[in-house]
């Protein structure tokens, strides 16, 4: 079975989130989206609250897993027995930090490979911070969230 890991803080989960998810589960058997806690970055919603709408914004796939994490992403593939990591990329600045990260997971595992995806075009703009961003000013950001995000975020912000 071919299992990779789509890690990233998803705080909230985007539309571009689940369409690189969509992808990778139609090239791999099996996806896992790992959650990292990311206490550090102070997220607008818990690890378990990303996880509940992580999960529920991707109910429509059958080939997925949802798990939190606080380890290293290396020792998080092995644990999940994946040959590798998938990583969405928007721009050339995300590669650059990408490549940084992919230099750096193949040195602490050499067998771990790392896939590029990028979303599609309509998406490719989109980022969990300025969703946040245009949330917490009170616009609109329907086109770039799932419902359920969507009533996530209208709970939060009031």
């Amino acid at each position: 079975m071919k299992r990779v890991v789509y890690p990233g803080t998803f705080d909230p989960i985007t539309k571009g989130h689940i369409d690189i998810v969509e992808r990778a589960c139609k090239m791999f058997d099996h996806v896992v989206i790992a959650i990292a806690n990311s206490s550090s970055k102070s997220p607008m919603f818990t690890l378990e609250e990303r996880i509940d709408l992580t999960q529920r914004s991707l109910a429509h796939l059958d080939n997925i897993e949802v798990c939190g994490f606080r380890a290293l992403l290396v020792d998080l593939a092995k644990e999940h027995d994946a040959l590798g990591v998938i990583r969405g990329l928007r721009s050339t600045t995300d590669f650059e930090y990408e490549l940084q990260l992919a230099n750096m997971n193949r040195v602490l595992s050499p067998d771990m490979e790392s896939i590029f995806l990028t979303p599609a075009e309509n998406l490719g703009s989109i980022s969990s911070s300025l969703v946040r961003e245009i949330a917490v000013m009170g616009g609109d950001v329907s086109k770039f969230v799932s419902p359920v995000v969507l009533e996530a975020l209208h709970k939060q912000l009031g």
